[in-house]
């Protein structure tokens, strides 16, 4: 399929009603509002191509961008390309969750994960606490750096009370994915969630509600699901 074939596929897919719920949800134009669902028959047609997801990110749609990452070769994405698309992602569904999903399936994810933690902009920030969680989803332990995992728990608890809005949402979900994945760090995870506590953000007048990290690791835990990885992140 070609961009302008896929363009008008998503066009034609979009729903005004859909649009304003994401709008509200950090969203930003331009975008038709495709649900994630009617994305995946096109998905399936493309299955990975490393060009084509380039060039879906690159019309700034966010729609497009969004397939885009159901479709990117992660492991053929450079780290120029990953940090092109981090700066692009100004909607909170690609700068939360595309572009993490892509970096930590790429050579490049931890890395740069450290760098974007640091970064002044609060999307790119975020972008890094969420591509951090995906790792340690996806990776085996020992692929993992659990001391650094550590020091980053402890980093949170200094941190996050004062943190971006967005960031302080991607800390939290860090804490619970480390207590989740990681069987190694589930006790410090708690100890994290404990101290922490029930965070609040603004979430624009949505229903929505942050997930309290200490109660969502202990239901996790009372499932015997600790220390379970994942296939794929994308979703």
């Amino acid at each position: 399929m070609t961009v302008k074939e896929i363009m008008d596929e998503l066009q034609a897919k979009g729903s005004e009603q859909i649009k304003n719920i994401l709008l509200k949800h950090g969203v930003k134009e331009p975008f038709f509002g495709v649900k994630v669902g009617d994305m995946k028959p096109i998905q399936k047609k493309i299955k990975m191509d490393y060009q084509l997801a380039k060039d879906l990110y690159a019309t700034g749609n966010v729609d497009a961008m969004y397939l885009a990452g159901l479709i990117a070769d992660d492991k053929r994405m450079t780290k120029a390309d990953l940090q092109n698309w981090v700066e692009q992602a100004l909607s909170n569904n690609i700068s939360e969750w595309t572009v993490p999903w892509v970096a930590a399936g790429s050579n490049f994810g931890w890395e740069l994960a450290l760098q974007w933690i640091d970064h002044q902009e609060e999307h790119i920030a975020a972008a890094g606490w969420a591509t951090l969680s995906n790792l340690v989803a996806l990776k085996t332990d020992e692929e993992l750096d659990l001391p650094a995992l550590k020091g980053l728990l402890e980093r949170v608890q200094r941190e996050v009370s004062n943190s971006d809005n967005r960031v302080r949402y991607q800390m939290n979900n860090f804490i619970i994915a480390v207590g989740a994945h990681v069987a190694a760090l589930t006790a410090a995870a708690i100890e994290a969630a404990k101290k922490i506590g029930v965070i609040t953000i603004d979430k624009n007048g949505t229903a929505c509600k942050v997930p309290a990290a200490l109660d969502y690791i202990l239901k996790i835990k009372d499932k015997g699901a600790i220390g379970k990885k994942k296939k794929t992140v994308k979703c």
